[in-house]
């Protein structure tokens, strides 16, 4: 597509803060005819509405058919997913954005993970708190077959630095997803937490993250994390989590 340039920079915009998946969803709900109106809610994940907005606004501008705007978005999804094939490490953010350094948000990278899964999914978080897009993208996985386990710190090992409900019950709304805790009387040194934050999907992508599976992690606090497609590391990772529930290091919560 030439002549076009507003549409084609809010195309790659959206492209890199959405990833492929997202922007495929854009694509069939505008080929399709959807109201203007209906289409940025479509995708309740961070940065949607506006990166719909925004590519609808260029093409409204640019006088570009829906049929030509849908094709062009499923041709960029289609080469950044191949792209991103190959070995590659993101740095994801939670909290305020910088318009003048396009970084992509740590809740709508979360969703992402999750959705792309196909046959494994392993989560990790000391703090939890029922967050709807990723529970939504969670019952999703599990009901495509994947096998989902989350492991997260309880009341006990966290003594007084965790309050309220038990962070497993973040996931209640989930059937299906395993739970797995690290038992105090296994700890050998006392005050020990299980404070690992991250994601790992199908042992080919893995995100790394300071943010607790929470709204405020995901969303609100300031977070920093990597998102890892390829190479070893996913592997490794999902492998040692592995090991760790083989060994009796981790065990399940009923």
């Amino acid at each position: 597509m030439s002549g076009h340039p507003r549409f084609e920079r809010a195309a790659a915009e959206a492209a890199a803060q959405l990833g492929p998946a997202r922007l495929r969803t854009l694509a069939d709900r505008i080929g399709a005819g959807w109201p203007r109106a209906a289409i940025p809610g479509a995708v309740p994940v961070p940065g949607f509405a506006e990166h719909a907005a925004a590519i609808l606004d260029a093409r409204d501008a640019e006088s570009i058919s829906d049929l030509e705007v849908a094709a062009y978005l499923r041709g960029v999804a289609d080469g950044h997913s191949q792209h991103s094939g190959a070995f590659r490490v993101d740095v994801v953010w939670s909290g305020p954005s910088s318009h003048a350094v396009p970084v992509r948000a740590t809740a709508q990278v979360l969703v992402d993970v999750v959705g792309e899964s196909q046959r494994e999914l392993m989560l990790m978080t000391y703090s939890a708190k029922p967050y709807r897009p990723l529970l939504e993208a969670l019952g999703l996985a599990v009901s495509r077959g994947v096998s989902v386990a989350a492991i997260v710190e309880t009341l006990q090992g966290a003594g007084s630095a965790l309050s309220g409900a038990e962070p497993a019950t973040a996931f209640a709304s989930v059937p299906g997803l395993e739970l797995w805790h690290w038992p105090t009387a296994g700890r050998s040194t006392q005050g020990s937490k299980m404070h690992a934050k991250l994601a790992v999907a199908d042992r080919r992508v893995l995100l790394v993250s300071s943010a607790n599976l929470t709204h405020s992690g995901v969303s609100r606090n300031i977070e920093a994390g990597l998102l890892i497609r390829g190479g070893t590391a996913p592997q490794r990772a999902a492998e040692h989590i592995a090991e760790l529930r083989a060994r009796g290091v981790l065990e399940r919560l009923s």
